[in-house]
C-alpha cells in the first residue's frame, strides 16, 4: 500500500487522521507517516498488517475473533 493509497483510503472512509488512528489501533503520528511515507526523513513502508486491516475495515469488520469452526460439533 502506497501512503496515496493509505490517505485516499481514510478519506473515502470519511476518517479523520485521529478517527483512523483509533480505528487501526494506531498513534495518530503513525497516521502521518504513512500518509508521508517517510519517518524522520527516511521512507516509512506501511506494513501488511496494516493494509489489512484497511482492508476489513472498508468491508465491515471491525473485530476478529479467530478462526471460527464450521461445524461446532467438532470441539
Amino acid at each position: 500500500m502506497k501512503p496515496s493509497e493509505f490517505k485516499a483510503w481514510r478519506k473515502d472512509n470519511q476518517l479523520t487522521q485521529e478517527q483512523a488512528a483509533k480505528k487501526l489501533g494506531l498513534k495518530k503520528r503513525m497516521i502521518q507517516y504513512y500518509e508521508k511515507g517517510k519517518r524522520d526523513g527516511k521512507d516509512f513502508k506501511i506494513p501488511k498488517t496494516t493494509e489489512l486491516a484497511c482492508y476489513a475495515l472498508s468491508v465491515g469488520i471491525e473485530h476478529y475473533f479467530g478462526p471460527q469452526s464450521l461445524n461446532s460439533d467438532e470441539q
